[in-house]
């Protein structure tokens, strides 16, 4: 069984401190601001076993700059 409510986080910054991370609705991209902008996840058709269960994997797919 999966918990819709949280997602494993695959790609991107190797020192990203969260890999399993809240999901406001599932399917939909993940923004999560890190150092200065953003990183974007994309859900994808995988699961994965973690300590909380076997949660959908979301991939890195790119990184946005905030101005300034």
């Amino acid at each position: 069984m999966s918990d819709a409510t949280k997602a494993v986080l695959e790609g991107g910054p190797d020192d990203l401190p969260e890999r399993i991370v809240s999901v406001s609705a599932p399917g939909e991209d993940i923004k999560i601001a890190f150092r200065g902008g953003y990183e974007h996840f994309r859900a994808t058709t995988r699961d994965q076993d973690t300590p909380e269960g076997s949660l959908p994997v979301y991939e890195w797919w790119e990184r946005t700059e905030l101005p300034g």
